[in-house]
């Protein structure tokens, strides 16, 4: 039986695992990638790669997830971390040297709908959406069984989302709906309203603790959260829209009430056929995912032969 090597590469932090065919996650790795730059982290999923090949019995392939967008010759956009505008991924690890077996370098925001969809909350689904809210905002998007990558694999950039009809300035740069909902987006709202000590994390507790200005925060990220759910309900019909990243987390028992929100703007016969569910995964949603698109390039590859 073969395994995968499985790699969640984070804005802080690199994961990395052995994956069998069946999606049992075994002998996890977890380092932080925190001051490192371009080629350095690269370096260091290398050494992952490494490590994880020395543990199994019969490696089939590579998955790596990356935070931001995946490109099909290899190269990745992922502007948070630094070095990283147009980065060679796939050639950098050949040169350094990794096994001629199946590598697939896909974003953060496939792996972690397809972890879902083989393992968690949208378990055999073929039309289901994953939206990641983390520092920034991205969506993975299943449709008829096919994952969409778009003309240049940029699609489910719905942190681009224009939900706000006053545009500013900032838009350009992280998007409306990142603007106001994604981590980055609270933290920076809260400065607005003059809490400028304040970052995500901070938000929850004042939120438990009645604080009037927490409260604006969260009604107007909801607000954001709905909308931007009501148009891909109307646009893809999905049967689930599941939640995860770092926000979801603590937003999660909000998600009743952002299903209320999305009922006010959405197509009405198919927001009543959607569910809204927090991911069932966690931190394993790209590690499941990134795997499963290495088993599935190493699986057709079979098939072919």
């Amino acid at each position: 039986m073969s395994d995968f090597i499985a790699i969640d590469l984070g804005g802080t932090k690199l994961l990395g695992a052995l994956v069998d065919e069946q999606g049992r996650v075994e002998h996890k790795i977890k380092r932080p990638v925190q001051g490192e730059r371009g080629g350095e982290i690269a370096d260091a999923i290398h050494e992952l790669i490494q490590a994880l090949l020395e543990k199994s019995d019969q490696a089939g392939g590579i998955g790596i997830s990356v935070p931001g967008i995946a490109y099909r010759n290899g190269v990745v956009w992922a502007p948070n971390l630094a070095g990283w505008d147009d980065f060679p991924l796939k050639d950098h690890l050949q040169t350094l040297g990794i096994p001629a077996i199946p590598l697939e370098i896909e974003s953060d925001r496939s792996c972690h709908l397809m972890g879902e969809v083989w393992k968690g909350a949208a378990s055999g689904s073929e039309h289901a959406i994953f939206i990641a809210v983390g520092t920034g905002i991205g969506a993975g998007i299943l449709a008829d069984g096919h994952v969409l990558r778009g003309q240049n694999d940029i699609s489910g950039a719905i942190g681009w989302m224009a939900l706000n009809p006053e545009y500013a300035a900032g838009y350009k740069e992280r998007g409306c709906f990142e603007t106001h909902a994604s981590g980055y987006g609270l933290a920076f709202q809260a400065r607005q309203l003059g809490r400028p000590e304040w970052n995500t994390e901070d938000i929850f507790p004042a939120l438990e603790k009645g604080d009037p200005a927490a409260q604006k925060l969260m009604n107007e990220a909801i607000r954001y959260w709905g909308m931007a759910c009501a148009n891909l309900v109307s646009i893809f019909n999905p049967g689930k829209i599941i939640f995860g990243g770092g926000v979801f987390g603590p937003a999660v028992r909000y998600i009743p009430i952002i299903y209320e929100e999305a009922s006010r703007w959405a197509q009405p016969v198919s927001i009543r056929q959607v569910q809204f569910l927090p991911s069932q995964l966690g931190d394993e949603a790209g590690i499941l995912g990134a795997a499963w698109f290495a088993y599935k390039k190493w699986k057709d590859g079979l098939e072919k032969k």
